[in-house]
């Protein structure tokens, strides 16, 4: 049964907080919780909430705001320690309270979490931007996640799995704790197999993981300029909690019951990326280049389309799909990598270009380009996946970056697709009535 909330209940978490202290959420939120069942209502959406929350969940609630855990704190980890922070201090559904794990390193022989915490901005990694003073460094990864309830996993992808075989070993009660991967890679299983980073959190930590990603380059999320991220997720309700905690005007979320589909997008961009790096290394235009990433772009598709079931197409044209490859190919870190590379012509290597270039941060797409060719080969799918087969052999074993050019440059006709080859559009059941409404017709398509 819907009941109009009152005056007192459509405030704003922004003067929730103006009217309750932190340390007075917990209360507060018992009585809304209490007011909740025997009403019977919708009371909790008056804040964008969904009301059909496990028990777990409100049971955690009912214990105070959740507390939040960011996992790294590169430049990417630390933009969204800020966004989550800021988000933290103007709900009474988060603590405001929330830690950054930060890897100890010296900074002009001072500690980079005393000058995180002290001058509140990651001087390393994402210098002269203004950090949250309620956002704490901590380079204790325990003291970090202790009684966490909400896990953001910000961290390269060479280093989740040990990270969360530590975390597994300080034997923490998870069970009323949920994940979320930012994490942008790909594993491959003893059976030659590609695994997912929420697939890895989830089997070693036995934690319900969702996904996020975008097209999001830091330094320009961390300045405010408008941008749009993508969840991916199994449990709407959990959709919903991540969406409040990282939804800002600037940085808008969707979600897309599409776990998979939103961490292939996330991983495979990174090696198309390669490729449009090749090609700026080359002194290729515009149409090169839109070429090959247009390729690349239907050999990710293909790619989860043929190893993990479910995947839909809403996906490839979210934030997470075509959007982050667009941004990726002409301003991310593996683009101007893969361009150095091929103007060193093989002098410099790519831990050297690594080093010369990231400031600290680690490249993606090398690795995941060398993992994406193991499983491609092992399924002897090479001819499936010419692109990414030709990016391995440019990085990986000295074929000169021309042939990525000459692998589509041929005399061979290609095919011409058929009705059948073809995916139908679909109208989305939410737009049905309206085209209904409109009297709107079109003759159907000649098979």
């Amino acid at each position: 049964m819907q009941i109009v909330a009152s005056p007192v209940y459509n405030l704003c978490p922004e003067k929730w907080n103006s009217i309750i202290p932190n340390n007075h959420k917990t209360f507060f939120f018992k009585i809304l919780l209490i007011l909740n069942f025997f009403a019977n209502s919708t009371l909790i959406s008056a804040y964008s909430f969904s009301t059909s929350y496990s028990m777990p969940l409100l049971q955690t609630l009912s214990s105070g705001p959740l507390k939040v855990a960011v996992i790294g704190s590169g430049n990417w980890g630390s933009v969204i320690g800020k966004i989550v922070a800021s988000n933290a201090k103007t709900s009474y559904i988060f603590d405001e309270n929330v830690r950054i794990w930060v890897y100890e390193e010296l900074i002009e022989g001072k500690k980079l979490t005393e000058i995180f915490n002290q001058k509140h901005e990651n001087v390393k990694y994402l210098p002269g931007v203004p950090l949250p003073e309620n956002l704490t460094a901590h380079s204790s990864l325990k003291d970090t996640i202790r009684d966490a309830n909400l896990l953001v996993f910000v961290i390269p992808h060479q280093f989740l799995k040990s990270t969360c075989e530590t975390i597994k070993a300080f034997n923490f009660n998870f069970t009323n704790t949920k994940a979320i991967s930012l994490v942008k890679g790909l594993y491959i299983d003893n059976n030659n197999n590609p695994k997912l980073s929420s697939e890895l959190i989830s089997e070693i930590l036995g934690l319900d993981c969702s996904v996020l990603s975008g097209a999001n380059v830091a330094k320009d999320v961390a300045k405010e300029e408008f941008s749009e991220a993508t969840i991916g997720f199994d449990d709407k309700e959990s959709a919903d909690v991540w969406q409040q905690l990282f939804d800002k005007p600037y940085f808008k979320i969707t979600g897309v019951p599409d776990i998979s589909g939103v961490e292939v997008c996330g991983a495979l961009k990174n090696v198309i990326a390669l490729a449009a790096g090749f090609c700026d290394g080359m002194d290729m235009g515009s149409n090169t280049k839109a070429a090959i990433i247009r390729q690349g772009f239907e050999e990710l598709r293909l790619f989860s389309t043929l190893f993990y079931n479910g995947t839909l197409e809403d996906t490839f044209f979210d934030s997470a799909g075509i959007a982050d490859t667009i941004t990726t190919c002409f301003g991310g870190r593996n683009l101007r990598c893969a361009a150095e590379f091929v103007k060193s012509k093989g002098t410099k290597s790519w831990s050297q270009i690594e080093s010369e270039f990231l400031n600290g941060q680690k490249l993606q797409g090398t690795l995941t380009c060398y993992d994406l060719f193991k499983i491609i080969t092992s399924k002897s799918l090479e001819q499936l996946f010419p692109l990414f087969t030709v990016t391995y052999k440019i990085a990986y074993e000295g074929m000169s970056s021309d042939e990525l050019i000459n692998e589509f440059k041929v005399k061979k006709l290609r095919r011409i697709k058929s009705y059948d080859d073809c995916t139908l559009c679909v109208l989305p059941a939410i737009f049905k009535d309206k085209k209904k409404e409109n009297g709107i017709n079109y003759p159907k398509c000649n098979s």
